[in-house]
């Protein structure tokens, strides 16, 4: 066990960084248009931009998993000693990439696809032929990022689950529930890849995402309880 005493106040930051986090990402989605038809897709783009939501959707997405995945490497960060030092440093790894694929994800899906949008509304109907195709090479982009990040995002969530029961950290169920979120939110990222966004990978990736909600949730509540370990 960690032998250097731990602020009261960093467990506070970390987990109120997981719970804001989950949070935004919930609205987020809830904001988010999905459509697995790059023609609807445009045409949806072009209603939701009307009003923003696409901006507020995406900047929400984000900014959650930026500071859902922030609140957890800070409890990983503290992990550094004993049996959990290689999970926790591993962990750190493939949370900073999750984030760069997340980041890559939301301007190719907000920025790309909101410059068809704008060339949409003042394109003929030879144009229009022609953004139909872009606009489905830009899925593909997108659902390439979409696969990556998935991935990435359940391999840091099992890493984490892993160092935090070496550490004693949380107890045999958190871990088990973290774990189920993550192997479903890995499946669904595998799913994207083969299939694009279809019923197949949304039915792995929403029940999954769901779990892992709860589960920053409660290991906000946890950290938040965990009394200070004494030099």
């Amino acid at each position: 066990m960690n032998a250097r005493p731990r602020p009261r106040n960093q467990a506070g930051v970390s987990s109120a960084l997981l719970v804001a986090g989950a949070v935004l990402l919930f609205v987020g989605t809830l904001l988010h248009p999905m459509h697995e038809d790059p023609n609807d897709a445009l045409r949806a783009f072009g209603e939701y931009s009307a009003d923003h939501n696409w901006l507020f959707s995406h900047m929400a997405q984000l900014a959650g998993v930026v500071a859902m995945v922030a609140g957890m490497l800070l409890i990983i960060g503290r992990l550094f000693d004993g049996p959990a030092r290689d999970f926790a440093l591993l962990t750190i790894v493939f949370g900073a990439a999750s984030l760069a694929a997340a980041a890559a994800l939301q301007a190719v899906d907000g920025i790309a696809l909101k410059a068809m949008v704008d060339a949409w509304a003042v394109a003929d109907d030879a144009a229009k032929a022609s953004l139909f195709n872009a606009t489905f090479a830009v899925r593909q982009i997108e659902i390439g990022f979409a696969a990556v990040s998935a991935v990435l995002l359940g391999l840091t969530v099992l890493l984490a689950n892993i160092a935090l029961q070496q550490a004693k950290h949380c107890p045999v169920w958190m871990s088990l529930l973290g774990s189920a979120g993550a192997v479903g939110v890995l499946i669904g990222g595998v799913a994207t890849a083969a299939t694009g966004f279809s019923d197949i990978a949304m039915a792995a990736n929403i029940p999954g995402s769901l779990v892992l909600l709860i589960w920053v949730v409660l290991l906000a509540v946890i950290e938040l309880k965990r009394k200070p370990v004494e030099a």
